[in-house]
C-alpha cells in the first residue's frame, strides 16, 4: 500500500510557482500571463500574506503575494476603457499598487532579517527602462533555487550595504528576459 503525503499549502505555492516559471522560460506563457495565472493563483489559495515572518517560505509568500497584487492591478489600470470612465476607480487602484509595493518591500527587509543577511547577493540591474535604469536592485538568495527579489527601495540598498552585501555595480539580471520584457 502506498503512503500517500499529504501536500502543504506551500507545497502547491512553490509547485506552482516552479511550473509557472518553467512555462515562462520554455516560451509557451507570456510576461502579462504568467503574471496573470500567479495572481489567480495566489487568490484561490485564499492565503492572506503573515504577520510573522519566521521562516523563509513565510517570507517569499508575503514577497510573492504583495507583488503578485501589485503587479495584476498595474495590468488593470492600462485598461483604455477603464481609464476614460473611471478615473477614480484608477486612482484607487493606483493607491493599492503603492501600498503594495510598499508591503512588498517590508516583506524583503523582514526576510534578509530572518536569513541574517547569510548567502545573498545584490547589485544594480541593467535596465531597458528609463525609469528603472540605476534604480532597480536584485537580490539573490543563493542557498534556494530560483528565489530572486527586486526593489527599487533606497532604504532597503542602505541596509543591503550595512550588511555588506551589496555590489555596487550594473549587472545583468538572473531573469533578465524576464525583467526587462515589457508587460
Amino acid at each position: 500500500m502506498a503512503v500517500q503525503i499529504r501536500k502543504t499549502t506551500f507545497d502547491e505555492f512553490f509547485d506552482n510557482r516552479d511550473a509557472l516559471i518553467y512555462k515562462y522560460q520554455k516560451g509557451d506563457i507570456s510576461k502579462k500571463e504568467f503574471i496573470e495565472e500567479h495572481y489567480y493563483f495566489i487568490t484561490r489559495l485564499n492565503l492572506k500574506p503573515f504577520q510573522k515572518i519566521d521562516s523563509f517560505e513565510k517570507g517569499i509568500y508575503n514577497y510573492q503575494y504583495y507583488n503578485a497584487v501589485a503587479k495584476y492591478n498595474t495590468l488593470r489600470i492600462r485598461d483604455k476603457k477603464l481609464i476614460e470612465k473611471h478615473p477614480d476607480i484608477v486612482r484607487e487602484i493606483e493607491n493599492k499598487i503603492k501600498v503594495n509595493y510598499s508591503k512588498k518591500d517590508e516583506s524583503v527587509i523582514r526576510l534578509l532579517r530572518f536569513l541574517d543577511y547569510e548567502n545573498i547577493e545584490a547589485y544594480y540591474v541593467k535596465s531597458k527602462s528609463d525609469y528603472l535604469d540605476n534604480k532597480l536592485i536584485e537580490i539573490v538568495l543563493l542557498d534556494y533555487d530560483n528565489v530572486i527579489l527586486h526593489t527599487i527601495n533606497r532604504g532597503i540598498v542602505e541596509e543591503l550595504k550595512r550588511e555588506g552585501v551589496f555590489d555596487d555595480v550594473r549587472k545583468r539580471s538572473k531573469i533578465d528576459n524576464y525583467v526587462n520584457k515589457k508587460y
